[in-house]
């Protein structure tokens, strides 16, 4: 039985160390007895003390063995991902479909994970706001009521106070267990990989694996958007951003294994949710990229935003469509600021050792 610290016990042993004045010499080891400022710990930095000792868990996600090989990673149709370039992957084991609530909710209990969505926001952060508006929350899609101009996503996207993985459209709303868990940050896609004792892919494993093979393909699937007159990813329908009519059956996300799984046994590798990878984001990455299993740059710039740290995402999500977001196609990349979530963001994750047996 593994023991994790509660904040109710650091407390205390802040409290212990700090009230014997002379009388104890705190050692350099003692780390968690340390006084802060000769005073309690902040509730911040206790929370972040438990955050910290994550230890590993037990995700019984079924995985898939990707047998390495070569590809040609890019697209010709986005500046981002080009120069197509060839690429060299080692074998590794991928979940097969995204992380859902119910293996979120998981961690969560053993662990007590606060996501960044659920965390009070540093008004240092954000000069110039009120301190009224300052609340946890998170991005949802929203939908105006009429027609507007695609050049800019404001106008479809809001921060909702209350919402978090529990609670996707704001509190009220509820989850499914089989639906992938949104409003995951990068900051909590690694610490659910951290636990799990797993990493999150790199994506150039990412793109190999949504290939399965295939080359020179419009879509991860083929070139057909809808193969035989079926819709085989969960992606928009409809007038953007207005009325999804839900064509494929979903309007939002979908459970995983909804569509086919791809000739790896992977699903839902196209729309659905964005997916975090491990690699930072730079648009000029492929300049300068290595071929065997490349990580990406050692650092993030992004021209339209250069002061923030992004990562990338891929895979599209159900706000994918041909009249706005082509992200879903196959080669593209997305990107993603690291303390930033939203209700169509997710993640699966990758290992380089086989999971132990059930």
């Amino acid at each position: 039985m593994k023991k994790y610290k509660s904040i109710a016990c650091i407390s205390i042993i802040f409290l212990s160390a700090c009230n014997t004045g002379n009388e104890r010499r705190v050692d350099e080891q003692d780390s968690v007895a340390m006084c802060v400022s000769e005073g309690m710990p902040s509730r911040v930095a206790a929370v972040k003390n438990v955050q910290n000792e994550i230890l590993l868990g037990a995700d019984d996600g079924k995985m898939v063995l990707i047998k390495g090989g070569d590809f040609r990673m890019g697209s010709t149709e986005f500046a981002d991902a080009q120069p197509i370039h060839d690429v060299t992957i080692s074998d590794f084991w991928m979940d097969e479909h995204e992380v859902t609530n119910a293996q979120f909710a998981k961690f969560v209990e053993a662990t007590g994970y606060i996501t960044v969505a659920e965390r009070a926001l540093n008004p240092e952060d954000f000069p110039g706001v009120s301190r009224d508006l300052l609340v946890p929350g998170s991005a949802v899609f929203s939908p105006p009521e009429e027609q507007v101009n695609l050049n800019n996503h404001l106008q479809w996207w809001k921060y909702v106070p209350g919402a978090s993985w529990r609670h996707p459209k704001g509190p009220g709303s509820t989850i499914e267990d089989n639906d992938p868990v949104v409003h995951v940050s990068y900051e909590d896609a690694e610490a659910f990989a951290k636990w799990a004792g797993k990493r999150l892919p790199t994506e150039a494993e990412w793109e190999y694996a949504a290939r399965a093979g295939k080359k020179d393909q419009t879509f991860y699937w083929g070139n057909d958007l809808k193969p035989d007159g079926k819709w085989v990813a969960n992606v928009y329908q409809g007038n953007f951003p207005t009325k999804n009519t839900g064509e494929d059956g979903f309007e939002e996300t979908a459970p995983v294994k909804s569509f086919p799984a791809n000739a790896f046994g992977l699903y839902d590798m196209d729309g659905n949710v964005w997916e975090w990878c491990s690699d930072y984001y730079r648009p000029d990455t492929y300049k300068n990229s290595v071929k065997d299993n490349p990580k990406g740059p050692s650092d993030s710039y992004d021209p339209t935003e250069p002061g923030l740290v992004k990562r990338v995402q891929r895979g599209g999500s159900f706000l994918c469509n041909e009249q706005y977001c082509e992200r879903y196609k196959a080669g593209s990349r997305g990107k993603g600021e690291v303390s930033s979530a939203s209700n169509n963001l997710g993640f699966r994750c990758v290992s380089d050792q086989a999971p132990e047996a059930e």
